[in-house]
């Protein structure tokens, strides 16, 4: 922590400029061992926030003309002493600058370490610092907004609300214990039973939250299925605009999961593309399929998709099969290769395949027929609201798992005050739903925990 840090904050790669940030004590200073002012004032002499034009020298060779921000402790993204060199983008400029930081005495950033300081620094708390990554990484109004929130401190408030809640009356059960002998109350058991309600309907909906955010994040899951040869994989080409999965006319060519994303205003839909369905000897085969229907209890949505060009007899016996494996799924049938069926050949199907009651459509993959109305419906299942600007939805899965203890621990609390248990047990309740409320904004946490988050942030953050 008393090291001068430095990295590339920028992406990697040539452009316009690019941005060196260093940070540590000292860190002004040191970059005036290796910058150039035309006025030959100090970096170190000037005012905190300021941007000053100058040159990087390696003893007397002009590396770049460049644009120096100097910030003074606490008042920087980590709390400490920093500069941003930016530069321009040459990925040779950039390396020979970091080269002759590292020279002088600075040494480079680890993943997230910016971060990890301005955390430890007190600049943000744990679950701010994790949004820091979350906005970098946003691809969608929705991503955003709750990154953003979430950096300003929404969700970790109504966290520390809760927290202080619990610890004032923590406080005065713990004191009864001290005067037991006494046989003295302290903490009014109604008004505590009326905080436990409150504070489990608040941290309820923080835990259900988390599919919406799940899905925001991750995206809504979509599996693909069928029998072999279908157009499965010719479909999930056309959402995705890109040959990602192999298209054959050979039965059995998908043989294991094949997943992406696609956004489709502003929502994230996840397609699996899976192994067609059907008895096989073939071993690698038979895992393929055995993932499909591990898949299909994963998927918010399931494509199910049917040949028209197979006879009804055909497609009920497929049905047969597959319609068990789908209970309590959202399904919608896409009836393909409508394209190769006359109008009244299409009629008759349609009339004589009304008994599978599910949503359906006919489309062709190959010729995008009805792709549009296909992508309109998904937008229609996926009914995820747009966020509000102080909306708190949980989207991180360590979060969640903590929010999910929590809740278990008061609801003890609530069935503890029900069944006049001992103060002490109620004491051990409540601090346990504390020190996982605590987890999530760093509180309380451990060098293993914090190594783990910041390990996942891009360098020079």
């Amino acid at each position: 922590m008393n090291d001068i840090i430095c990295a590339i904050s920028t992406a990697p790669g040539m452009g316009a400029i690019a941005v060196i940030r260093l940070s540590g004590d000292g860190s002004i200073a040191f970059t005036d061992a290796v910058f150039k002012s035309p006025s030959d004032k100090r970096l170190a002499d000037q005012s905190a926030n300021t941007v000053h034009f100058g040159r990087i020298y390696n003893e007397n060779e002009l590396l770049d003309e460049v644009m120096v921000a100097v910030f003074h402790a606490p008042h920087s993204f980590t709390g400490e002493e920093s500069v941003e060199i930016s530069c321009h983008g040459s990925v040779f400029i950039q390396q020979k600058i970091v080269e002759l930081l590292l020279s002088k005495g600075a040494r480079m950033a680890k993943p997230g370490e910016f971060t990890q300081r301005a955390f430890k620094n007190g600049k943000m708390d744990l679950s701010q610092a994790e949004a820091v990554a979350d906005l970098i990484s946003s691809y969608s109004k929705n991503t955003h907004r709750i990154a953003l929130n979430q950096m300003r401190g929404g969700f970790a408030t109504k966290l520390r609300d809760i927290r202080v809640k619990l610890l004032d009356f923590v406080s005065l059960i713990e004191l009864e214990l001290d005067f037991s002998e006494e046989d003295v109350e302290f903490a009014n058991r109604e008004k505590l039973s009326e905080l436990t309600v409150d504070i489990e309907k608040e941290i309820s909906a923080l835990v259900n939250s988390f599919q919406l955010g799940n899905a925001i994040k991750n995206g809504i899951p979509v599996a693909i299925i069928g029998e072999t040869n279908v157009g499965k994989s010719t479909l999930l080409n056309l959402l995705l605009n890109e040959e990602k999965a192999i298209v054959s006319d050979i039965h059995g060519t998908t043989r294991d999961v094949i997943e992406d994303t696609v956004n489709i205003e502003g929502i994230t839909f996840r397609f699996i593309d899976t192994a067609g369905i059907r008895e096989t000897s073939d071993v690698v085969e038979s895992l393929g399929i055995e993932r499909t229907f591990q898949k299909i209890n994963q998927a918010s949505l399931v494509l199910w998709m049917i040949d028209l060009t197979s006879t009804v007899s055909q497609i009920e016996a497929s049905a047969s099969s597959i319609v068990p494996k789908l209970k309590d799924k959202k399904v919608m049938l896409l009836f393909n290769k409508s394209d190769k069926l006359s109008a009244e050949e299409l009629e008759e199907k349609k009339h004589l395949l009304q008994k599978l009651i599910a949503d359906r459509l006919y489309i062709s993959a190959k010729s995008g027929q009805n792709i549009g109305e296909l992508r309109t419906h998904l937008l229609k299942v996926a009914q995820i609201p747009q966020i509000g600007e102080n909306d708190v939805v949980v989207t991180n899965l360590r979060h969640y798992e903590a929010l999910t203890r929590a809740l278990a621990a008061i609801r003890r609390v609530e069935k503890g005050l029900d069944l006049q248990i001992s103060s002490d047990f109620l004491s051990q309740d409540i601090r346990e739903c504390m020190f996982y409320l605590g987890e999530i904004t760093g509180q309380i946490s451990t060098d293993e925990i914090l190594g783990n988050i910041f390990s996942k942030f891009c360098i020079g953050k």
